[in-house]
């Protein structure tokens, strides 16, 4: 979930902060948790709604966020593309970037997307595809060799 939360975020420590809040937020529920057997979509859920709040009152934020590489960079081949990718990605605006993680990253469908996001499946459809779009034309033309084949 922390790696889900340094997707959307771009940032380590914003990630821990928006775990943090998902973490006490759960807690906080934990009484009414009866089943304990759907509890990671349930998390999942909270820390996309915790990011995405987060992102409202960001104009209160005291921290400034700055464009610095993620730490702990390993070597392996295409780290570098993942590096831009993910800068790329916070490009995004964090509705779409929220869809992007959810759909492409953790693989779920489109209605366990509008499930954890509390919308449409047309707003996951329509959110997905600008989202997809904004990445592209950051990205340029010299990583269409990453583009999935449908």
């Amino acid at each position: 979930m922390r790696f889900t939360a340094f997707l959307m975020s771009g940032s380590w420590h914003e990630a821990e902060d928006v775990m943090q809040s998902a973490f006490l937020k759960l807690y906080l529920a934990g009484p009414k948790l009866a089943d304990r057997t759907g509890l990671e979509p349930y998390l999942r859920k909270i820390v996309v709604r915790t990011f995405l709040a987060e992102r409202r009152k960001v104009r209160w934020r005291r921290e400034k966020l700055t464009d610095t590489p993620p730490e702990g960079l390993s070597s392996v081949p295409g780290a570098e593309d993942r590096l831009v990718l993910w800068q790329a990605l916070g490009a995004v605006p964090a509705r779409q970037r929220a869809v992007l993680v959810l759909r492409y990253w953790h693989d779920l469908g489109v209605e366990e997307t509008a499930a954890a996001l509390n919308c449409s499946t047309g707003t996951v459809k329509s959110q997905s595809s600008k989202g997809l779009e904004t990445l592209r034309r950051k990205l340029g033309p010299e990583f269409d060799h990453l583009r999935l084949e449908v």
